[in-house]
C-alpha cells in the first residue's frame, strides 16, 4: 500500500516519535527499496571498517537507471530474514550513528525548487504516513526543521544536494542514457571512494590535470573531501568544467 503523503507548510508542526518502546519498532526496517547516496556509503563503510569495494560487494546491489544510464546503488535486503535490513537487530539499528539519510529523514519527504529569477533554493516537505507506523500517535510535536536538526541531517542533505545538482545538470545537458564508460567513472568517483583514491595516487588518474598540493593532501586523508573532489571531477569529465 502506498503511503499517505501530506504536504507540510513552513513552520507547521506534526506529531511523531520513534523509540524501542513503540509497538511497531523495527517494522519499517524490512522489504524496502532503499537507495544509498555516495555520502551514505561513505559513512556506512567507515562505520563498519570496510573498504568501499568490500561494502558495495557485501551489502549492495547495483542497477543502471534506464533513462539516465547512471549507476544506482540499493541496500541488499536479507533474504533469509524476511527481507530485513542487514543492520537491524532486536535492540534497533546496529549502525544507528551512521544510518542512511533516508532512515534519518523518515517520516518526512524532502524536495528542492530553484527560482528561475533569483536562483534561490527552497526546501519543501511532506509527511509520509504508512499503515504500520504508530509513531504519529505521539504527543511530541516538532517542525520539519527541528526534525532535521534532531536527526543530524544537515551534512547529509548538503552532500546529497551536491549529487542532485550534478544529476540535474547531466539530465539537462546530456539527456538520455550516459555511455557505459562515463557511467563507470561516475561509479568510481562517487561510490567506490577507496578505489578512486588508489586510482589518483597509485595509477596517475589525474595526469595532465593541475590540482593544488593542498587539495591532494586533503583528498588523500579525508573521505568527505575526496567525495567533494569526486563530484567536481565527474562534472569535469562530463561537461569539461574546470575543477
Amino acid at each position: 500500500m502506498e503511503p499517505e503523503m501530506t504536504p507540510l507548510l513552513p513552520g507547521e508542526r506534526f506529531c511523531f516519535n520513534c523509540s524501542p518502546e513503540g509497538p511497531c519498532f523495527n517494522e519499517c526496517c524490512r522489504d524496502l527499496n532503499q537507495f544509498l547516496t555516495p555520502y551514505d556509503i561513505l559513512r556506512l563503510k567507515n562505520s563498519l571498517g570496510l573498504s568501499s569495494a568490500e561494502f558495495l560487494k557485501q551489502y549492495t546491489v547495483r542497477y543502471i537507471g534506464p533513462e539516465t544510464g547512471l549507476p544506482v546503488i540499493s541496500l541488499k535486503q536479507d533474504q533469509a530474514a524476511d527481507l530485513q535490513c542487514p543492520f537491524v537487530r532486536p535492540a534497533g539499528c546496529a549502525v544507528y550513528a551512521d544510518r542512511p539519510s533516508s532512515c534519518r529523514m523518515y517520516p518526512l519527504a524532502r524536495a528542492l525548487s530553484r527560482s528561475r529569477e533569483t536562483g534561490d533554493i527552497t526546501e519543501h516537505f511532506a509527511l509520509l504516513k504508512e499503515p504500520h507506523c504508530q509513531g504519529f500517535a505521539a504527543d511530541e510535536t516538532l517542525t520539519a526543521e527541528a526534525w532535521i536538526k534532531q536527526q543530524e541531517l544537515e551534512e547529509y542533505n548538503a552532500m546529497n544536494d551536491r549529487l542532485m545538482t550534478l544529476i540535474s545538470l547531466k539530465n539537462r545537458l546530456l539527456p538520455g542514457p550516459l555511455e557505459p564508460g562515463l557511467a563507470e567513472l561516475f561509479h568510481l568517483a562517487l561510490y567506490n571512494l577507496d578505489n578512486f583514491r588508489k586510482a589518483i595516487f597509485e595509477q596517475n588518474l589525474l595526469d595532465g590535470l593541475h590540482v593544488e598540493d593542498g587539495i591532494l593532501k586533503s583528498i588523500q586523508a579525508d573521505d568527505v573531501e575526496l567525495l567533494k573532489f569526486g563530484l567536481k571531477w565527474v562534472r569535469l569529465k562530463l561537461f569539461g568544467n574546470a575543477l
